[in-house]
């Protein structure tokens, strides 16, 4: 019974892959609406802070007409939005609109004792205007905070007396500066509102600020501070809902910052009640923003192109300069990032967007997809059981069963743990398999394990190297395969938005790496459990422990290196900019440089000395990372179809080189060691 057992285990191998080209051809359809989603969002939209074009100016000898000419200059550019903060005091003072006092200022301008029991703010409006349209916001503002106010003048100037301390005044968050929403309307720029959540939520307050905003054509909102507008209300008085509402009748979306520490309390909900009207937003820092304008224009490009981003976000700070005994901005430095024929902006149009008001993707999502991801969940599943054929074949059914059984019980209980997991687990499976295979393939038609009676004749070296190219292919598609069944497990706009991410980068470029390596360690030739017996009776050396800490020191290097948060030195960072320039879109170094000229290097010489089938244990990590480009869900498919081909080519290429080198080297020592050893 046992022996049937295995037999049915064995022979279940090849049901078991033609589930994965059924599941394989489902989740094609899946991939096609993904692509059609991509497509529907081609416009790049440029911000710069207002904010800190108002802080640069004020360091300038005319103020007013340096913010109109740097804006004029930015326009031109192609920058086509400001961003709009929330008001204070402090910002109208930066502006001029007025001049603030606190108790003690005032006793000294006034020539008079400060009052002992009062702590009151002081504001002079600079002019007429000024007092008339900034009164009434300000009065409403305090007003509603239940702080008082009252009309006061000074040397015939009209203000006000806020009674609160100029300190805790200075905080509180007011209507944007109208005189600038108004001037920059007229110059034709769109305006991104910048919200905050630190005041308790008012809705005839937020309706009637939104109201404005819609007739200046707003159509984004980003937020600043540590949660969305109605975060902190929306227990009591489900404020967040309340807001989408009036966000959703306007038409307004929202923006995600890219690689912020954490994301704002509240945007995950607030973009799922918008029906995910929410574009991505790449920020240039301040201190970035020093950088030389091809690299800015590099990365901007790169983002547009690579990671689905359609808002850039700029950032300026004045600093003091002593070599030239000045205050300096970057502001030249962004323009020019911006301008030429090298430029950001002529870049991103090369690579066919177009510059305007930034939209969401419009999600397709045909009827069938559910049918369709049915199919590739079952594929997925029987792709992770086919791993398990090759390592312990009497579980393959009873993987097979479970997996489908669990993957049930996820899907109803919790999905989104149940997509990611099984995603994983097909992204670790599939290169696995595929390496396993060529290792197996390897020992086939390679040396024998032992020395028999029988006479094993060499391949010739073109023989040789015919069947590690046909490998090479076979190998890469058979990885290849887990990809869209990726995609269709995670095509979700959220992926897409990085507001959900996959999990277990760390586990899919270690796991591959260490079950290969257990394969060609213990699965070659012999039934493992015997290999394992003789490894725990070997005796531990000095060498077999500096082995495993350079072992350790290489794992460490790699994982560092690996998802989004993986360092690399500046001279990486010039080489990769070199190809994307180039080639226009980077492959992935480790697959070209590495992985896989080490695959057609390895498999070229293990035809001949078995052992050499250990490179594998490396060259898995090329075919593993193939899979990840395409976990990369904010990446565009094709983008990511092009990384890979473009590593496949190019690591055929550089293969060849090697297998062509070892070949001379080999014939070299062959006909020079004899006579060295004389």
């Amino acid at each position: 019974m046992q022996q049937k057992w295995q037999r049915w285990n064995i022979a279940s191998r090849k049901w078991l892959w033609i589930l994965v080209v059924i599941g394989v051809l489902a989740a094609l359809p899946v991939v096609y609406d993904r692509l059609q989603t991509e497509k529907s969002s081609k416009t790049v939209e440029f911000v710069f802070d207002y904010r800190d074009l108002v802080e640069v100016a004020s360091y300038r000898v005319n103020p007013k007409d340096y913010i109109s000419e740097q804006l004029d200059r930015l326009k031109d550019a192609g920058v086509q939005s400001m961003a709009i903060y929330e008001s204070t005091l402090e910002d109208y003072r930066k502006t001029r609109r007025l001049m603030l006092w606190g108790a003690a200022d005032i006793a000294n301008l006034t020539d008079t004792v400060i009052p002992e029991n009062e702590n009151y703010t002081y504001v002079l409006f600079t002019s007429t205007e000024n007092s008339s349209v900034l009164a009434p916001i300000i009065q409403e503002a305090f007003n509603r905070l239940d702080i008082a106010t009252e009309n006061w003048s000074f040397r015939g100037q009209q203000g006000l007396i806020i009674k609160t301390p100029l300190e805790d005044a200075t905080l509180k968050p007011l209507q944007p500066d109208p005189f600038n929403l108004e001037m920059l309307h007229e110059k034709d720029f769109n305006i991104v509102p910048r919200l905050v959540d630190s005041l308790a939520y008012n809705q005839e307050a937020v309706t009637k600020l939104l109201d404005r905003y819609q007739e200046l054509g707003v159509k984004r909102i980003l937020f600043e501070g540590e949660s969305v507008k109605g975060f902190n209300d929306d227990a009591s008085v489900s404020s967040l809902s309340a807001f989408a509402d009036l966000l959703k009748e306007r038409g307004m979306g929202i923006a995600a910052i890219e690689n912020i520490k954490v994301q704002q309390k509240g945007f995950n909900r607030l973009s799922y009640l918008l029906d995910y009207n929410v574009t991505r937003l790449y920020s240039l820092s301040e201190g970035d923003s020093g950088l030389s304008p091809e690299v800015i224009a590099d990365r901007f490009a790169l983002a547009t192109k690579d990671r689905n981003i359609r808002m850039i976000y700029l950032n300026t700070i004045p600093s003091r300069d002593t070599t030239k005994a000045q205050v300096t901005d970057t502001l030249d430095n962004l323009v020019t990032s911006l301008s030429g024929p090298d430029g950001a902006v002529n870049k991103i149009e090369d690579n066919g967007f177009t510059l305007g008001q930034a939209t969401a993707f419009e999600v397709v999502d045909s009827s069938y997809q559910r049918y369709f991801k049915l199919g590739a969940v079952i594929g997925a599943v029987s792709m992770v059981a086919l791993l398990v054929s090759y390592f312990i074949p009497w579980l393959t059914l009873a993987a097979w069963a479970l997996g489908l059984v669990g993957s049930a019980g996820l899907m109803l209980l919790k999905p989104e743990l149940f997509e990611q997991a099984l995603a994983l687990a097909v992204a670790i499976s599939a290169p696995t398999v595929a390496t396993v295979l060529a290792v197996r393939k390897i020992n086939e038609q390679g040396p024998p394990l032992r020395k028999s009676t029988l006479t094993y004749v060499v391949m010739s070296p073109g023989r040789r190297l015919a069947h590690s190219l046909v490998l090479y292919i076979k190998t890469a598609l058979i990885s290849l395969s887990a990809v869209p069944f990726v995609i269709a497990l995670l095509n979700n706009i959220t992926y897409s938005l990085v507001l959900n991410q996959f999990r277990g980068v760390s586990l899919l470029h270690l796991a591959p790496i260490a079950l290969t390596g257990l394969y060609v360690l213990l699965y070659r030739g012999e039934f493992a459990f015997n290999k394992t017996g003789k490894l725990l009776r070997t005796p531990i050396t000095l060498a077999w422990v500096i082995a495993a800490g350079i072992l350790g020191v290489m794992g460490m290097y790699y994982l560092s290196r690996t998802g989004n948060s993986g360092s690399v030195s500046s001279l990486e960072m010039s080489f990769r900019t070199f190809l994307e320039n180039t080639v226009g879109v980077r492959p992935r170094n480790k697959e070209f440089l590495l992985a896989h000229p080490l695959f057609i290097l390895g498999a070229f010489m293990a035809y001949k000395y078995r052992n050499a089938a250990f490179i594998m244990i490396v060259a898995v990590i090329g075919q593993l990372s193939m899979v990840d480009t395409f976990a990369h869900i904010h990446t565009p498919v094709l983008i990511s179809v092009i990384r890979g081909g473009l590593g496949l080519g190019l690591g055929l290429i550089i293969g060849l080189i090697a297998a062509l080198v070892w070949q001379i080297a080999e014939g070299c020592w062959k006909r020079w060691s004899p006579l060295l050893r004389k």
